[in-house]
C-alpha cells in the first residue's frame, strides 16, 4: 500500500532548510539526546510566518474518493506520526492513538462498517451495504485514529485531552499537505459501533473518534471554503467595572 515519494512543495523545503540544524538516522537501541535532531531557533522576520500561513492556509480536506496511489512511504508515514507525537500534551498522557489499517486487512474494517449499517437499518439494500464496505477501500493509507479518555495520572479532564488529540491530527494531515498528499477525516454512526470496537481492541475509556484517510489527490475543489474572520470568533473579557462584584 505504500508508494512512491512526492516532492515536498517549496515553501516545506525552505522551511526544513531554515530551521533544521541536522538530520540523523537514529539507532532504535539508543535514545541519547545526542542522536536526536535538533532545531535552530525560528527566525523574527516573518518568513517562518509566511511559510507556516501558506501551508495553513492552503490545507484542503480531500475525500477518501479523491485519493489515489501512490500514498505515504513508510518512512513518511513515520515521519507524519513523529508530528503527531508534538501536540500539546497536558500531563504527557498520550490521550490518543492511531491504529493503520493496512491494504490487505481492510476487508474487516470493510465487514464491521457493513455489518454496523445493517445493525442500526436491518432495512439497508444490498447498494446501500456495498457502499459501507467501499468506504474502507478508498485511501491508499488510513488510520483509525482513538482517543484514550480513561482513568489516568494525572486525571486530565476529556476536553483537554480531545483539544490534545485534535491537535495531533492536525498536525499530522498539515504534514501530509506539506509532502504534497491530499488528506481528509472521515467519521460517521460505525465509529460508536460495539463491532468497531471489538475489531479495534479499544481498552476502558478508549473511543474511535475519525478515519484518516491520506493519498495522492486526483482532484481538488475548485475554491477553497470561506473561513471565518478572526472578528467572528473572539471577543474581548469585559472591563471589571462592567461586571459583578464579589461581596
Amino acid at each position: 500500500m505504500f508508494g512512491g515519494c512526492l516532492r515536498a512543495p517549496p515553501f516545506c523545503e525552505d522551511l526544513y532548510a531554515m530551521n533544521l540544524e541536522r538530520v540523523v538516522h537514529i539507532d532504535a537501541e539508543d535514545n541519547s539526546a545526542s542522536t536526536r535532531p535538533e532545531a535552530r531557533p525560528l527566525r523574527r522576520d516573518g518568513e517562518t510566518f509566511s511559510m507556516a500561513q501558506a501551508l495553513i492556509s492552503s490545507r484542503q480536506n480531500v475525500s477518501p474518493k479523491r485519493l489515489v496511489e501512490p500514498g505515504p512511504s513508510a518512512e513518511q508515514l513515520d515521519a507524519l506520526l513523529s508530528l503527531a507525537a508534538a501536540a500539546p500534551d497536558h500531563g504527557l498522557l498520550m490521550p490518543w492513538r492511531f491504529i493503520l489499517v493496512p491494504a490487505e486487512q481492510r476487508h474487516h474494517l470493510a465487514e464491521v462498517f457493513a455489518l454496523a449499517l445493517i445493525d442500526r437499518d436491518p432495512g439497508a439494500t444490498l447498494e446501500q451495504i456495498e457502499s459501507a464496505r467501499e468506504k474502507a477501500h478508498r485511501a491508499p493509507m488510513l488510520l483509525v485514529a482513538i482517543a484514550c479518555l480513561g482513568p489516568r495520572q494525572p486525571n486530565t479532564p476529556p476536553l483537554e485531552r480531545m483539544v490534545s488529540m485534535g491537535a495531533a491530527i492536525q498536525n499530522l494531515l498539515l504534514g501530509a499537505h506539506a509532502l504534497g498528499f491530499g488528506a481528509g477525516l472521515t467519521s460517521g454512526q460505525a465509529m460508536a459501533s460495539p463491532r468497531l470496537h471489538r475489531l479495534c481492541k479499544l481498552g476502558e475509556g478508549e473511543t474511535a473518534v475519525c478515519c484518516i484517510n491520506v493519498g495522492t489527490v486526483t482532484k481538488r475543489k475548485a475554491s477553497a471554503r470561506v473561513r471565518p474572520l478572526p472578528a467572528e470568533f473572539v471577543s474581548e473579557l469585559a472591563d471589571e467595572s462592567t461586571v459583578g462584584r464579589l461581596q
